[in-house]
């Protein structure tokens, strides 16, 4: 009985569990079936960390290199040109000159040779006074009275100086050469004459050569400059003697080259009186050659006796610069 009482049981079940959609299948599953376990979930503290990845990071501004360009093949380096070979350096206006009239021989010498200007070239009742200063052992000396002189009668006058004399009177060049009434020109630079194969004058030796003949001109003529502001116009050699030839270089140099019509003095030698009518004999655009350089002389005695009665006479007093020369 108990038996069949559980058998029945077992299947009234099985019909309930058909009804409610659970097969005898499922029931196994449930009830009977073994199953794998599944794996505990690990608590928080046990989880391992994930594997660290890492990555580059770039500055905003870095600029990834690109890929270098396909460049063209550079052409072969040419060759610098070879460096000219040295040339000589230009002729200086000297050389120039040297080279231009070292070969020429004059032929005249003397105090009016080609191309000296002795004259005013002008009709008008003009006379120019020059006055020498030539320097030296024995002419190194300054005439104050013929100078003072010449200011009080407002006389203009044009005066020739030497290099020796400026360096033995500089404070005397100084006045003569800010005072508006004189004006200032050359006389070399040791007094010698102008020459270029070394000709003599009254015992003294010329230039010897162009190039010695340029030196004493242009030396002194920038000692002048110097003290003037401005280049001498005129040149008047030591002696008064001169070649032709140097005369053309000279003219090469911007002077021109000034004796005189009128022997006024004879180098400070004359006395008064024969000086005076020297001076008297003077006409129209005349030179006269004085010296100022001779304190004992009677040069300023004579001028003092010629001078009232040339004025008489209707004349006036100039510098060179006033007029043409010829």
């Amino acid at each position: 009985m108990k038996t069949a009482y559980l058998l029945a049981a077992l299947l009234l079940l099985v019909a309930t569990s058909v009804e409610a959609g659970s097969g005898p299948m499922q029931l196994a599953v449930k009830e009977g079936t073994i199953q794998e376990p599944q794996p505990a979930t690990p608590s928080p503290e046990t989880v391992p960390p994930a594997p660290l990845i890492r990555k580059k990071i770039r500055h905003p501004e870095a600029q990834s290199p690109a890929p270098p360009a396909a460049q063209a093949p550079e052409p072969p380096a040419s060759k610098s040109p070879a460096p000219p070979a040295a040339r000589a350096s230009a002729p200086s206006a000297t050389e120039r000159l040297i080279a231009a009239y070292k070969n020429q021989k004059p032929a005249d010498w003397g105090e009016r040779v080609a191309g000296v200007k002795t004259q005013l070239d002008t009709a008008e009742q003009v006379i120019a006074l020059t006055f020498d200063a030539c320097g030296g052992p024995r002419g190194s000396r300054h005439d104050a009275a013929l100078i003072e002189y010449l200011r009080a009668e407002k006389i203009p006058a044009t005066l020739f100086l030497s290099g020796s004399w400026i360096d033995a009177n500089p404070a005397v060049f100084k006045k003569l050469a800010a005072d508006p009434l004189f004006e200032i020109e050359n006389h070399g630079l040791a007094h010698k004459p102008c020459s270029v194969n070394g000709n003599k004058a009254y015992g003294i030796k010329g230039t010897a050569s162009v190039g010695e003949l340029i030196d004493e001109i242009e030396r002194n003529g920038r000692k002048i400059e110097a003290v003037t502001g401005g280049k001498p116009k005129f040149y008047r050699p030591g002696t008064a003697y001169c070649d032709e030839v140097a005369v053309k270089v000279a003219g090469e140099l911007g002077y021109e080259v000034v004796n005189y019509t009128i022997l006024g003095d004879a180098g400070a030698t004359r006395p008064k009186e024969k000086i005076r009518e020297a001076m008297l004999k003077a006409g129209p655009g005349a030179i006269v050659i004085l010296h100022m350089n001779q304190p004992r002389s009677q040069t300023a005695a004579g001028l003092k006796e010629a001078i009232p009665l040339l004025r008489q006479k209707g004349y006036r007093f100039v510098k060179l610069s006033e007029f043409p020369l010829r």
